[in-house]
């Protein structure tokens, strides 16, 4: 369980619930006022081997910043939603564009007015939508201190035109499992091979727990999907992801292999993530390689076109091989 070293928060929280509640809950941890929580100067001035230690700080405020972005993957918008990065260090992460201002988790506490603008966009929607709510933080980890999950689907099970979606890479489901969902809910489970999650997904879910979570989630009536991702083009990528993709056929269960459908994402990688993770965390894995990768925008890498086509036409065989009747909504 996640114990915050320091609380910084917006003194306005103290006019909803949740801030009540969340400041009761960690009455014991210092707290700082701040007066935004997007802008934290003594933060900012940290060094980035102190990236670690920054990820032991919680911020809690309000969000400002509703706008909907359109997608065309899993769902038809990416909202803004109750939480912002993750206590957990993925050293790939797409969230850590600053890391002195994305890698900690921040709350927002006025999940209302959140959840009354999903609600209403759907209903005034002539087609069903999805809505993404996870994009920015891993809603799974954020429920074991907030209990924000069993409130959304409650609040939302009723919305005749709304699906709500997000990923997660932690297997702590059991606080809704027992809620009457309605079927409202697609939750997508990221995998990786136990190897890269033990060197690259630091203070993640294990492989197992992880498809054991999957498993839960089916047998409690919720839609499942399964990221791969992100592919990581190790020196002995081939060997691992096979072992993975036949490791899910296994140990999946009969209702999970009939109707899941899966994502597929390689890794993209940046100049950000190497400065911090040399300095942060100069004994892992360097993820980094010129050899492999091109530039992808400023300061941006991905896998050169070739490669990428090789381990897309791989993985597509072994997914035929142990999946052939599950979609792949999308390879990128």
């Amino acid at each position: 369980m996640f114990k915050p070293k320091t609380i910084y928060y917006e003194k306005e929280i103290e006019n909803y619930n949740l801030g009540k509640e969340l400041l009761e809950k960690y009455k014991d941890i210092p707290k700082i006022i701040i007066e935004n929580h997007n802008n934290i100067e003594e933060l900012r001035k940290k060094q980035n081997k102190e990236f670690p230690d920054l990820k032991r700080n919680l911020i809690i405020g309000i969000r400002k910043t509703h706008k909907f972005v359109e997608n065309h993957k899993t769902s038809d918008y990416l909202v803004p939603y109750t939480s912002s990065g993750c206590t957990a260090s993925c050293m790939y992460c797409y969230l850590v564009c600053n890391y002195n201002k994305c890698s900690y988790l921040r709350l927002f506490v006025n999940r209302e007015q959140m959840v009354e603008k999903i609600i209403k966009t759907a209903n005034n929607s002539n087609k069903k939508l999805t809505f993404e709510i996870g994009s920015n933080s891993d809603l799974i980890l954020e429920n074991t201190i907030t209990k924000n999950l069993p409130w959304t689907i409650e609040n939302f099970k009723n919305v005749e035109k709304g699906m709500l979606t997000f990923p997660t890479k932690f297997d702590m489901v059991d606080d809704i499992l027992n809620i009457d969902h309605k079927g409202k809910v697609i939750i997508r489970m990221s995998v990786n091979p136990e190897e890269i999650i033990n060197k690259v997904e630091f203070g993640t879910s294990r492989l197992k727990g992880r498809i054991e979570a999957i498993n839960k989630l089916k047998e409690a009536g919720y839609k499942v999907g399964i990221l791969i991702a992100p592919v990581i083009m190790v020196d002995n990528w081939k060997i691992l992801y096979k072992e993975l993709i036949k490791t899910l056929n296994q140990e999946l269960s009969q209702k999970v292999k009939k109707e899941a459908f899966f994502e597929i994402i390689f890794m993209t990688y940046s100049y950000i993530h190497t400065k911090i993770n040399e300095e942060a965390f100069p004994n892992a894995i360097n993820l980094y390689n010129k050899e492999l990768m091109k530039v992808r925008g400023r300061g941006k890498y991905m896998y050169k076109d070739e490669l990428r086509k090789e381990g897309e036409i791989f993985l597509k065989e072994q997914m035929n091989k142990y999946f052939p009747n599950n979609k792949i909504e999308y390879i990128v």
